[in-house]
């Protein structure tokens, strides 16, 4: 899995009919930046609202998921969330003119296609995932549906389905590795049985359906008339019915294509907990309104542990956005008064760096010699020092400008900082920087623990001033 998130290199638009709603639209998938995640944007509405693919936004799963937010409303996600998730794609802006996605071919392939004709990029900040902490289970008895989220340093999952169906019987899907779904999964299309083609129609759904994008599965006797009828109701010559009590002729793609659909879906409903997801999933008869309250559940249980998701994580194996070299030629400091080794993310919002504590520091012969300790005023430097990068960063010409800071505010040193320890740092703006003035929250830790905090003001002044 990857560990930097990603966004797509360019905009790419792809255009059909709505399966539901029979709407025709097109839609466009716009680059976005980092820590953005999944937003629909309703182009075709006034002011173009946008609509966040949240399961807090879910108000309807009738034969779909569909989400709405401020009074736009965008229908049948699953597939193009489940495609976004199969490509590790984070961050992207979604521009729609209608009601509902395009269905293609009933599949998320042609939108895994377009995504990956607009190549991927990786951003400066690391994906943020919501690794499950202990078993989560879920269970609705009426519908024999069980769910469950084991903890698992990957993202793994396994759905079976069994529609007690002498056409369709017992199934059973495996995405072992998230890099499998473009070829194991993403092609794989919805379904539905015959006698629910017609009862669907009079709900007002599947207006946009066809036998180009979906499987219908034949599980009664049909007579002729029955044929001739559907053929109506699709605007087609003729319909016929293969042994394989498919309708139409049409071929499957996979022998277990429905189990492989259901999988699809769940990926794409998982999508709306907002985060990406470690955790193997294991998943008896699935549908949209299990996963959503699948999805509620792992949220609530993610927002309960994000108390702790402030401290920013440090892997020493993980290549810096920015090493001591490039640090050099940013920052106007040298030995002995660099104190950043390097940055290992970077937005437009916050970064994070880290500073080696060493015993060779210049300050410690004469800071309490016996007792090393870092001096608190150098802990601050070192976050000014972080939070100027992200100062400079935000300008089109960084190295024009100086970065001076101007106040340090509401300052307090929570636990000693001696030779051995890693400092990672974080700065994040407070406020959008204006008039050349910058004020950001900064925050020191050591091995998770918080260390040293303070809200500090910059100034940006010209060189040439």
């Amino acid at each position: 899995m990857y560990t930097k998130q990603h966004t797509i290199q360019k905009a790419v638009t792809v255009s059909g009919v709505g399966i539901h709603t029979g709407a025709t639209a097109s839609m466009t998938f716009m680059p976005a930046e980092p820590d953005h995640g999944y937003k629909f944007q309703r182009t075709d509405l006034p002011n173009q609202p946008i609509v966040e693919a949240d399961v807090d936004n879910v108000v309807d799963i009738s034969r779909g998921t569909t989400i709405e937010q401020d009074g736009a409303r965008v229908n049948t996600v699953e597939h193009v969330l489940a495609a976004l998730v199969g490509l590790e794609i984070d961050n992207v802006l979604i521009q729609i003119d209608g009601p509902e996605p395009p269905i293609m071919d009933g599949s998320s392939i042609m939108f895994v296609e377009a995504l990956k004709e607009a190549g991927l990029e990786e951003q400066p900040a690391l994906r943020k995932f919501f690794e499950v902490p202990n078993s989560v289970f879920y269970q609705d008895k009426d519908r024999k549906v069980e769910i469950a989220a084991l903890p698992l340093d990957d993202y793994r999952l396994t759905v079976m389905v069994d529609y007690n169906s002498p056409v369709l019987g017992s199934q059973h899907a495996l995405l072992s590795n998230i890099s499998d779904f473009e070829t194991e999964i993403a092609s794989s299309r919805t379904f539905c049985f015959l006698h629910e083609v017609q009862a669907l129609r009079k709900l007002g759904l599947i207006q946009g359906g066809n036998f180009n994008n979906a499987i219908v599965v034949v599980d009664q006797l049909i007579s002729e008339q029955e044929l001739d009828e559907l053929a109506d109701v699709f605007d087609l010559p003729k319909v016929e019915v293969k042994e394989e009590g498919i309708l139409n002729n049409v071929e499957l793609r996979h022998n277990n294509e429905p189990a492989r659909h259901k999988l699809l879906d769940m990926v794409g409903d998982l999508a709306l907990v907002g985060r990406p997801i470690k955790a193997q999933i294991l998943a008896a008869r699935p549908g949209h309104a299990a996963n959503v309250e699948f999805a509620r559940k792992l949220k609530k249980l993610m927002l309960k542990t994000d108390k702790d998701s402030n401290v920013p994580a440090y892997d020493p194996k993980q290549e810096p956005i920015m090493d001591i070299n490039e640090l050099n030629q940013l920052l106007p400091h040298a030995y002995p008064f660099l104190l950043v080794d390097k940055i290992t993310e970077l937005t437009p919002n916050y970064v994070i760096g880290v500073k080696n504590v060493t015993v060779n520091e210049p300050f410690f012969p004469g800071h309490f010699p016996g007792n090393p300790v870092m001096p608190g005023v150098l802990q601050i430097e070192a976050m000014a020092q972080t939070g100027g990068i992200l100062v400079l960063k935000n300008m089109e010409e960084p190295k024009n400008y100086w970065t001076y800071f101007v106040a340090v505010d509401d300052c307090k040193f929570r636990k000693m900082v001696v030779p051995g320890d890693t400092l990672v740092l974080k700065c994040e703006l407070i406020m959008p920087i204006r008039r050349g003035i910058a004020k950001m929250k900064g925050q020191a830790y050591v091995a998770g623990q918080l260390v040293c905090e303070a809200t500090m003001t910059a100034s940006l002044v010209k060189k040439d001033q």
